[in-house]
């Protein structure tokens, strides 16, 4: 079973791709496909040696903010150079449990 989940722009020049973001999961795979009128890519999120550990629904999230955190992390001018130059950046946040034991000591 497949639960879409989809973010996408009102304007639909070809509804038989949609347009945006969509992310469908299954319980062996999740799958982001991301289109637009000038590119369209598919990332594939399947059980790996650090993505195991969260559940089907979750996996595409773990894998994706895990890979990009230790991305950044390298601190490589040359992905530094090519995420500036496609304007993405990538922030790790806190976890819940982080932030809610950063409240408990104040």
């Amino acid at each position: 079973m497949t639960t879409p989940v989809q973010i996408a722009s009102g304007d639909r020049e070809n509804p038989a791709q949609p347009q945006g973001i969509t992310v469908k999961i299954s319980s062996d795979m999740g799958r982001v496909q991301m289109t637009c009128p000038h590119q369209s890519g598919l990332i594939y999120a399947v059980p790996g040696e650090r993505s195991w550990v969260c559940t089907d629904e979750l996996r595409p999230a773990h894998a994706m903010a895990g890979f990009f955190r230790e991305l950044i992390a390298m601190k490589d001018p040359r992905v530094e150079n090519l995420m500036q130059q496609w304007g993405l950046y990538y922030r790790s946040l806190p976890l819940e449990s982080e932030a809610a034991a950063g409240e408990a000591d104040t």
